[in-house]
């Protein structure tokens, strides 16, 4: 259907368009000399000493479990409330995901004391997801880390441009992953980014992207070389030449964009304490800079979820879940484990609903969602 205030929605304009155009008449669309530019910047913008460019943020993520070690027999601690490819990347390795709950209806990121929990004599890594582009309590999980000998991936598919303490997300642990979704901050279409400041995992994981050969066929056409060893059991998770150009184009946009998804998030939370003040607008006052990605609500008990949904479909807005929590799909209650214990992350998931939230969005249309959550629940209590 044609919604009258989307979910969520990307600008695309001349600068992308003459960036592609340039990679077309270039003859040279494979992972090359774009590809190197946009990795040049993304790890200037992050301060990452390097930064690999990959097809997809679940490439990124099944890199980095590899790269940290994770193989049969292991496990890492992750959330149950993230896209599902935090869990899956773990168990590509043979390893399997152990999920801990999240801190609170406030701060639906892992929470420190739950991981801790979770960690047994087969622990090798976290994975902290920043969730909604929010800050994980990083140097608490950190000191976790360095306690307990573990590894620290950073899912920050949600948090381009974020940072907290002056540092940005996904440059804490020993690896951060991103991805450029349709959806996301700063879009490929498909595509994402491995950071790192380890020369010796950054070469493992250029390894791991190109089928673990040592020379690739840019350098071939460059001179650098004339063939190749093979020396990992490596995959195609390369990215194109056209995707880094949009890429290159989208990161100049991405502070000015920001900024917007911030300021649009404090219009939500005034409007929505002085319209709906019984729907929660989680991470008030958390620490940090965010990427503002998602814009999460938590409606009251007791209010169906359903039909809030379906009245503000039924007004021309979209509304999403983020996220149906993992350990309840049929691929995971299946899958011969145990049901984890996760009475926070079941309370917080199942009231959750996602508003609309991009930088071309009004603040005037973020006042009609506000209004038309506030009518929603005024018919809810009707009916009650």
């Amino acid at each position: 259907m044609g919604w009258r205030i989307p979910l969520s929605d990307i600008e695309i304009g001349s600068g992308e368009i003459s960036a592609v155009r340039k990679v077309l008449e270039s003859n040279w669309l494979s992972m090359g000399q774009v590809t190197q530019d946009f990795e040049a910047a993304f790890a200037a913008m992050t301060g990452s000493r390097h930064a690999l460019a990959v097809t997809n943020g679940t490439a990124a993520l099944h890199m980095a479990c590899l790269a940290v070690g994770l193989g049969p027999g292991d496990e890492a601690i992750v959330p149950s409330l993230t896209f599902v490819a935090t869990a899956n990347a773990v168990r590509y390795t043979g390893a399997t995901p152990v999920f801990a709950d999240i801190a609170g209806e406030n701060d639906l990121n892992l929470s420190p004391a739950a991981v801790e929990r979770a960690i047994t004599p087969r622990t090798r890594a976290i994975i902290a997801v920043h969730y909604g582009g929010y800050a994980c309590d990083m140097p608490a999980l950190l000191a976790l880390a360095r306690g307990y000998g573990l590894a620290v991936i950073e899912d920050a598919a949600h948090a381009v441009g974020a940072e907290l303490d002056d540092r940005k997300l996904g440059t804490w642990g020993d690896v951060g992953c991103f991805s450029f979704f349709s959806n996301k901050n700063l879009t490929t279409g498909e595509g994402g980014m491995l950071v790192t400041n380890r020369a010796e995992m950054a070469e493992k994981l250029r390894l791991l992207r190109s089928h673990g050969m040592t020379t690739l066929t840019w350098d071939r056409h460059k001179g650098h070389a004339w063939s190749y060893d093979v020396v990992e059991l490596g995959y195609n998770y390369r990215i194109d030449e056209i995707r880094a150009a949009l890429g290159l184009v989208q990161l100049k946009k991405l502070p000015q964009n920001n900024d917007r998804r911030r300021r649009l998030t404090q219009v939500y939370r005034q409007a929505m304490q002085e319209l709906a003040p019984q729907v929660s607008v989680p991470f008030q006052g958390h620490p940090g800079v965010s990427s503002a990605h998602l814009l999460p609500a938590v409606l009251p008990h007791g209010v169906s979820r359903i039909d809030f949904m379906e009245a503000l479909k039924a007004e021309g807005i979209q509304t999403s879940i983020h996220y149906p929590p993992i350990h309840t799909f049929s691929a995971y209650r299946d899958w011969g484990t145990q049901p984890p214990d996760l009475p926070v992350t079941d309370d917080v998931a199942a009231r959750e609903v996602t508003l609309p939230l991009y930088p071309g969005l009004s603040e005037e249309e973020v006042v009609e969602v506000c209004q038309a959550v506030q009518r929603a629940l005024l018919a809810e209590h009707s009916r009650a």
